[in-house]
């Protein structure tokens, strides 16, 4: 008997050693970065630290790398890049970046030997990537008036008209909003005006932006930029079919789901077009608009409601978050039907902590969503399920929020902090909001099987 436990505790200590040994083999003792390093930038960096990409610098190449080395290591092991706030063991998502930690272990290797460049026969072709776009060469690309801000100007808020004319209605699987390379588009909320073709003679008319300013209403914008139709009457709007956050690259859902019929004459309203900070030099923004059309009708046009601010329902208790005090809120809606839940999207501005969001079944089964657990203003997503995800009717959907308004906070726009609060779905960075926003199907048997990764 005491024979038999030796030999078992010999055969488990050979593969615990077996097991160690394996983990140490499989990163080289020599690291260098044309055999090791480019792999891990090219799947995971450079679709923004490319040049012409959105990052501030580029990592393509070896020159590249090894200026930025010691601060590759120091954001990969603080898993602060790549940026991904969601937490990937409470729900998985379409197109996450997350570095292993057989990643950030080889890359930490590579910094301590000195970021060596190793053979250059052993370099992997470069990705190529399309010009102007994150997801292909579009059929349509559509200027957003060039802008002009001052160098250290503040918060902007824009209502900009991007007016088209096509031979024919003509049906649209996707719209990009692609920023200018500057870095100062923080966020873009887009309508599509759709207009009876008799009713509109030159869709061209009026001004193309109007800065949101306390004393312009929206109507006298809508006139300003020439929206209403010629006999003062206003044309049919489609919402949220344009819209834009830093790192987000948007992507069709399979054929048939969502997508858009865009008429002969129209416009896309961007109602939010609002720039951030600008440092130390004047700047022309020149974003613009990708449109990829589709020979399939979208038989199965996308919805979508929001939790929270300006939402179906309240955020508890209120947003007002006093001075020196972390405050945690809620917003939860029990929905009425079965929904095939497709895209995510949580906000929250710079005093944001932490995020969750899950359903709670009739039956009292939890369905979990999503759970941020270092909030970061700089990254707000649209997180796409890999799959639908089912919400029966009669189930509560909650979500859960943290904010931070101490001098702790590092993002706090105030020193000393002052009372912060949502003040009516005020836009500015330097109020908050708090929304869950959700885009959906009415449910069809089976779409928990449909792949929404579309590569």
């Amino acid at each position: 008997m005491q024979r038999k436990v030796f030999s078992t505790l010999i055969f488990l200590s050979f593969i615990v050693v077996y097991t160690e040994c394996g983990n140490k083999e499989s990163i080289p003792a020599h690291i260098t970065f044309t055999e090791h390093i480019t792999p891990i930038l090219y799947q995971n960096c450079t679709i923004c630290h490319r040049p012409n990409g959105t990052a501030h610098f580029s990592l393509v190449t070896y020159s590249d790398a090894k200026q930025y080395a010691s601060s590759i290591d120091y954001v990969v092991r603080e898993r602060l890049m790549p940026p991904w706030p969601a937490d990937p063991h409470y729900t998985e998502f379409v197109g996450q970046r997350i570095l292993s930690d057989q990643d950030i272990e080889t890359i930490e290797k590579w910094v301590k030997q000195g970021a060596p460049e190793g053979p250059k026969d052993k370099l992997p072709p470069e990705p190529t990537y399309p010009y102007g776009s994150y997801i292909g060469k579009p059929d349509l690309r559509l200027p957003v008036q060039p802008y002009f801000l001052k160098a250290n100007s503040g918060d902007r808020f824009l209502l900009v008209k991007v007016p088209f004319e096509l031979p024919h209605d003509t049906f649209a699987s996707v719209i990009e909003f692609v920023p200018g390379n500057n870095n100062v588009v923080h966020h873009v909320n887009g309508d599509m005006i759709k207009y009876d073709f008799d009713k509109k003679k030159n869709v061209f008319d009026g001004l193309c932006d109007v800065n949101m300013v306390e004393d312009t209403t929206i109507l006298q914008a809508y006139q300003k930029l020439g929206i209403p139709n010629d006999d003062g009457t206003y044309p049919t709007l489609e919402k949220s079919v344009v819209n834009y956050l830093p790192g987000v690259f948007v992507k069709p859902y399979p054929q048939g789901i969502g997508g858009y019929m865009l008429p002969r004459k129209g416009a896309f309203l961007l109602n939010d077009l609002h720039y951030g900070f600008t440092k130390n030099k004047d700047i022309w923004d020149s974003s613009y608009i990708n449109v990829f059309f589709s020979k399939v009708p979208p038989t199965r046009p996308v919805q979508e409601f929001q939790l929270g601010t300006l939402g179906v329902s309240p955020v508890l208790p209120d947003l007002i978050i006093m001075p020196n005090t972390v405050k945690k809120v809620f917003s939860r809606f029990t929905i009425g039907q079965d929904i095939s839940v497709l895209t995510i999207n949580p906000h929250m501005h710079l005093l944001g902590k932490s995020f969750k969001a899950y359903a709670l079944k009739p039956n009292g089964d939890t369905i979990r969503l999503i759970s941020i657990p270092r909030w970061d203003f700089n990254w707000q997503y649209f997180y796409t399920f890999k799959k639908m995800v089912k919400i029966p009717a009669g189930s509560t959907i909650v979500a859960e929020g943290v904010y931070d308004n101490t001098k702790q906070n590092l993002y706090n726009p105030f020193s000393p902090p002052q009372v912060v609060r949502d003040r009516n779905g005020s836009m500015k960075s330097t109020d908050e909001m708090f929304q869950f926003i959700i885009t959906y199907l009415p449910y069809q048997p089976g779409d928990e099987q449909i792949s929404l990764d579309t590569k």
